[in-house]
């Protein structure tokens, strides 16, 4: 059985990005304010490890900023903190996030000389109208050619796509997915935009010079999306910004922030299941579905949102659901009217 891993966050907000894009305010998003510093890193690690169950793996994670646009003398201080704990074995690896305009073969070398395993690579689009609009401050060329880079060096690589950019559409999104795919990522994470107090997208939206991407809209785009990754074979380790206080307290002021998106994206998903497998035949009778263990509530939708569209579109009486041992996704009809609860 392979060990649990444990994630020791070291966030490092808007540390070294020569860019502010529209969407950004990195302090907001990872609930920190300063730069990190060795000593934060040393903190972390100690702290962590006094708590965390000894029979995991555990990983340093460097978030929030983009890591190897960080001036050289920086990043070796923030990894060289960490060697010792590394060389000892009481972390198994550390990883990164950072831009593809920020990894050349220098830099490389050096996240392989202090054990860095994985990088993530925030890509956001593969649309050069939207990378412009959104002031990304690099094209779809220098992401492919990041990519193969850190692949070739034997890093795992981790993909980060955003939706509902400025200019973004569901089209372009899903040219994106389907770019990222080629460049064969070890996974990927899917944030749909949200609007943050103080950034220039906030005063566009303001302007009515931005339509907001709402969760509902994130939702449907994202289902789609995460069925494309998955008939890729790439899974979507993160789909939605992960909550902090300061955003759900009021510093997400719209776009598509929600504190279970992927939930509503995975309720959509079923929807489109759901549906084919009901026909006029079953008009004003019980329709029972069967689904995998733990997937009653996102096949019933939130608020039972599902539920109400089936009775809605193909008059039924009420629609339940059962577990059964199915795998995730995967959904049967078994019987109409009020079958015994065993079937």
């Amino acid at each position: 059985m392979r060990a649990k891993r444990s994630i020791i966050p070291v966030f490092v907000p808007h540390l070294g990005c020569p860019h502010t894009c529209v969407f950004c305010d990195q302090n907001r998003i990872s609930g920190a304010e300063s730069p990190a510093t060795a000593q934060d890193v040393k903190n972390a690690l100690r702290d962590a490890l006094a708590l965390l169950p000894k029979d995991t793996e555990k990983t340093l994670a460097f978030y929030g900023g983009s890591f190897t646009a960080i001036p050289a003398k920086k990043q070796e201080e923030l990894l060289g903190a960490a060697a010792p704990w590394l060389q000892r074995g009481d972390i198994k690896d550390i990883r990164l996030s950072t831009r593809p305009d920020a990894v050349d073969e220098e830099t490389v070398d050096r996240l392989k000389r202090y054990g860095v395993r994985t990088v993530e690579l925030g890509v956001q689009s593969m649309v050069p109208e939207v990378l412009e609009a959104s002031q990304r401050g690099h094209s779809p060329e220098d992401a492919r050619a990041a990519a193969a880079l850190i692949k070739s060096a034997g890093f795992e690589l981790i993909l980060q796509m955003m939706t509902g950019l400025p200019g973004d559409s569901l089209e372009r999104s899903l040219y994106t997915a389907r770019e990222l795919i080629k460049l064969s990522p070890d996974g990927v994470r899917i944030y749909p935009a949200v609007i943050i107090r103080g950034t220039e997208l906030a005063r566009m939206w303001e302007a009515g010079e931005y339509p907001a991407h709402t969760p509902q809209e994130a939702a449907r785009w994202g289902a789609e999306l995460l069925d494309l990754f998955e008939a890729a074979g790439i899974p979507v380790i993160r789909f939605g910004l992960n909550p902090t206080e300061d955003l759900s307290g009021g510093e997400a002021i719209g776009g598509a922030y929600h504190p279970a998106l992927r939930d509503l994206a995975e309720s959509v998903r079923y929807l489109k299941k759901e549906r084919p497998l009901l026909s006029g035949e079953d008009r004003g009778e019980t329709v029972r579905f069967a689904v995998g263990h733990g997937q009653v509530s996102a096949a019933t939708g939130q608020r039972r949102a599902n539920v109400e569209a089936l009775r809605r579109e193909f008059g039924l009486k009420d629609v339940k659901f059962i577990e059964k041992d199915l795998k995730p996704g995967e959904i049967l009809k078994i019987a109409c009217n009020n079958p015994p609860d065993n079937i």
